[in-house]
């Protein structure tokens, strides 16, 4: 499913207060690396659990003169964990199973991805290095799981979802 696919009908409201759920974000991936825009992303949704996006603050730490040690923040990384059940036909699983990511190296792995509420639009875009951990696991009887981590290659830049002009808005 793309990101058009997804979003026909629902409008973001970016004033939106209230709780928010796992489900209410959506990240997608450009696995061929030549879409012309992001509602062509592929969406992580069918047999997918988990899309535990994280944030992890870089530091250098030094010790100066008379104040004793300090860490100053550098950059943060953004990591995405993705797990859930091998859904076969997919489009996302398909592309991130593909024999080029799973065993790719260096920039054959990197592909853009775009990550965001659905309810406000608000999110980042960016590039991020793809690794799967697990193609097919699982017990015998038990669905096979799958396993990946996005981490974001360079510092992502704020994204905000809008519905291309052709689509009509939701009531």
């Amino acid at each position: 499913m793309t990101i058009s696919e997804l979003m026909a009908g629902v409008t973001p409201k970016p004033e939106y207060a209230g709780i928010a759920n796992a489900d209410d974000y959506v990240l997608a991936v450009d696995f061929s690396g030549t879409a012309e825009n992001v509602g062509e992303y592929l969406v992580a949704i069918d047999g997918m659990t988990s899309h535990a996006a994280t944030l992890e603050g870089i530091t250098s730490d030094k010790t100066y003169l008379h104040k004793g040690p300090t860490s100053s923040k550098t950059a943060t990384k953004r990591t995405f964990a993705l797990a859930g059940d091998r859904y076969l036909g997919d489009a996302f699983q398909e592309a991130l199973l593909a024999h080029e990511m799973k065993f790719g190296k260096g920039a054959a792995v990197v592909r853009p991805y775009v990550y965001f509420c659905m309810l406000t639009g608000k999110g980042e875009q960016g590039k991020a290095t793809i690794m799967v951990g697990d193609d097919t696991a699982g017990e015998a009887g038990a669905s096979a799981t799958i396993s990946a981590t996005l981490t974001a290659f360079g510092e992502p830049t704020a994204y905000t979802y809008s519905a291309p002009a052709n689509e009509p808005a939701a009531e």
